[in-house]
């Protein structure tokens, strides 16, 4: 064995050995038990970041089950990531000097397509340098034809049912995107923003959108607010920027007495609560914000003003008739923001497809109270709990084009909607519509449709699967919809255990963006300390489900670490003597015996640790032991007394660390294991008992 352990010289060759020898297939341990995970998709166009790197989770699962003789499968795949991806290409169109409006839709998802496939290997090669063991047999792509047939025939079957339905309601529009967004897909943002007291005839109302007032259709008052009981039910002359008009009071108990005047305007083309009013009262909408976020001709003539410019010019001119009677400028308001771009959003009329929820999401809420799937940390079940329990129907309706269309097609003369399994319905008069799906409507069938287009007999034996492991900030995108469509689709839990791990930030503390320019690549990590090393700084420490911080001193004790096994391996090596293996035959002196039993003890502390997800237990424990009690003391001990009984026994017990070890440091373990003589790979040999 060379001086220094040199990761360069080993990784790559390691791997490529590993994936020519069918290791990651669980046909490996072909009358193993089923043991499945999925990989959460990462998008096709994207690179790594350290959301992936904490992947690593899910390889010491699967090696350890493989380990055990289990038939571990852990089945890869990638994400089309409908609005990211268009989003990245959009802003390369920008670059360009160009812009999506530039293109049809048949054009555009052509470029698109194309754009992604030439990044699409990138991630898969990625995730190969952190060692993940990956069935690369097995890849999906959210866009493979036999998974998007499948996707038609779930629209199709909810359709037949009356779970999906097209409705005029108000929609999270983002007017640069082009887009609707549903609320999960929202940020929200507290701002100061002035606060309009504006003049309605008799009446005085705060509003912090004075352009939005001609699409008002009433005004509203507390029943029980006795200062305004004479107006309810009455119309009142009203002063506006366009001249006179008249305007209905309205009572309503969503009216908050204590905040402005008491009195509001109801806008129900453009406030979601307003909305909900205007159903109530049997409201007219009248939007006057295009989709392109211009004032359109209901603002006469302040049509053609985007919202921020109208608001300005209309504030002057009311302020000119004396239409305000006063501003506050210190008032806060909760603006909702594109998630994407950061602009407000608008609250605008739309025709969409929605998916109805409360069955599904009761099913999804009993499964995991009965037990039938289990998360950990235990922690955030309430926030599942919480989370279903709030949840609208679904707007799965999508204004882009990079996606899977939805399979709809309209009558261009009666005005009537046929759904499909993706099948154009005959003759002229049918138009599809341009929408396509939210792409967590195609992620949330990921668990089944996957198992049920690769191999034959992939469904029946590998779901439900095993766990579903993931980052806690898309519990409420994707776990909970997964678990409310597999229950629908196939009538099973899609897996029995949910993990949670948290998310690395940067060595401050703050959450790693581009904006920030904070961000770490881990292959640069990765070609710096070495796979293993960031494999293990990642769980050493580190509790399940929490966040923490990216810890260069970490990654640096875990290369010194990786260093310390070599070095163990490479004594050991140049102390060779003849070696059978046979541990129970040979004569223990005391202290070997006590070795014995304290890796024992380690076997079962290690083999618990990881049954219960308590990786960082796992880690710490190996760490101590094989750096303090094994090599500071053991090893010295029988450097003093070395010859073939004292030899094998130290050679044995190595071993069964590197085999311990393995799931959490792949590479150096599979070298120094072959390079101590072992005819099979460290990897499909058996777990310590």
């Amino acid at each position: 064995m060379d001086k220094v352990y040199n990761h360069k010289d080993v990784e790559e060759k390691i791997y490529k050995e590993w994936e020519e020898k069918g290791y990651f297939k669980p046909e490996v341990n072909p009358n193993g038990k089923p043991y499945t995970i999925i990989l959460p998709p990462p998008n096709a166009n994207g690179a790594l970041h350290f959301g992936h790197a904490m992947f690593t989770v899910e390889d010491i699962l699967i090696r350890y089950h493989r380990m055990l003789g289990d038939a571990a499968l852990w089945f890869p795949g990638t994400d089309h990531a409908g609005i990211e991806t268009q989003f990245v290409f959009e802003k390369k169109l920008k670059l360009e000097g160009k812009s999506r409006l530039d293109y049809d839709q048949e054009t555009l998802y052509k470029m698109i397509w194309e754009y992604v496939e030439d990044h699409r290997g990138g991630i898969q090669n990625q995730l190969r340098k952190l060692g993940f063991s990956l069935d690369w047999s097995r890849e999906k792509y959210t866009l493979d034809k036999d998974i998007t047939k499948l996707v038609y025939k779930t629209f199709k079957k909810m359709f037949d049912e009356g779970l999906i339905y097209r409705d005029y309601r108000l929609v999270n529009y983002c007017t640069v995107d082009g887009t609707s967004f549903s609320d999960l897909e929202v940020a929200h943002e507290e701002r100061q923003a002035p606060l309009y007291y504006i003049k309605y005839g008799s009446l005085v109302l705060a509003t912090t959108r004075p352009e939005t007032k001609f699409g008002d259709t009433a005004v509203a008052v507390n029943p029980d607010d006795k200062r305004y009981k004479q107006y309810i039910g009455q119309e009142i002359d009203i002063e506006t920027v366009l001249g006179k008009a008249k305007i209905k009071v309205i009572a309503d108990e969503s009216v908050d007495p204590n905040f402005g005047t008491g009195v509001v305007k109801i806008t129900p083309a453009h406030d979601f609560a307003d909305f909900e009013t205007g159903k109530r009262h049997h409201l007219s909408m009248k939007q006057v914000i295009d989709f392109d976020g211009k004032l359109n001709q209901h603002a006469g003539k302040f049509a053609g003003l985007f919202v921020k410019q109208a608001r300005k010019a209309i504030v002057e001119e009311m302020q000119q008739k004396e239409l305000i009677e006063k501003i506050d400028e210190n008032y806060v308001t909760r603006l909702n923001l594109c998630y994407k771009c950061k602009s407000v959003l608008e609250p605008l009329p739309k025709e969409q497809w929605f998916m109805r929820v409360d069955k599904l999401k009761k099913e999804a809420i009993e499964v995991v109270k009965e037990g039938k799937i289990r998360i950990f940390p235990k922690n955030f079940e309430n926030i599942y709990f919480q989370w279903l329990e709030n949840l609208r129907d679904w707007n799965i309706s999508r204004q882009i084009v990079w996606g899977i269309r939805i399979p709809a097609w309209k009558n261009k003369k009666t005005g009537e909607w046929v759904v499909t399994e993706g099948e154009a319905p005959k003759g002229e008069e049918w138009e599809q519509d341009t929408d396509t799906f939210d792409t967590w409507f195609s992620s949330s069938q990921w668990p089944y449709v996957t198992l049920q287009t690769t191999k034959p007999g992939d469904f029946e034996k590998f779901y439900p699967t095993s766990v579903m492991e993931t980052a806690y900030d898309i519990l409420k995108a994707w776990v909970s919809r997964m678990v409310m469509m597999s229950m629908y689709r196939t009538g099973k839990i899609p897996f029995k255990n949910v993990l949670f791990h948290g998310i690395v930030n940067d060595p401050y503390g703050k959450k790693m963006s581009k904006s920030k320019g904070n961000v770490v690549n881990p292959l640069e990590l990765v070609e710096q300390y070495g796979a293993d090393a960031v494999r293990f700084a990642l769980v050493y420490g580190n509790a399940t489900g929490n966040d923490q911080s990216l810890s260069y001193p970490k990654l640096d004790a875990a290369r010194k670490f990786t260093n310390k096994l070599w070095n163990i391996g490479r004594f050991i090596e140049m102390k060779r003597q003849v070696n059978n293996g046979e541990l129970l035959k040979h004569e223990k002196h005391e202290n070997d015996k006590k070795m014995i039993q304290e890796i024992e003890k380690l076997i079962g502390d290690i083999t618990k640790y990881i049954d219960n997800y308590q990786f960082n237990f796992a880690a710490e424990r190996l760490y101590e032991f094989i750096w303090h009690e094994f090599a500071d003391v053991y090893i010295e001990d029988v450097k003093n007394r070395l010859d073939e009984n004292s030899y094998t026994i130290l050679y044995t017990l190595y071993a069964i660390l590197l085999q311990l070890l393995h799931p959490f440091m792949p590479f150096v373990t599979e070298e120094i294991y072959k390079r101590l003589g072992a005819k099979e790979s460290i990897m499909v040999s058996a777990w310590p008992k």
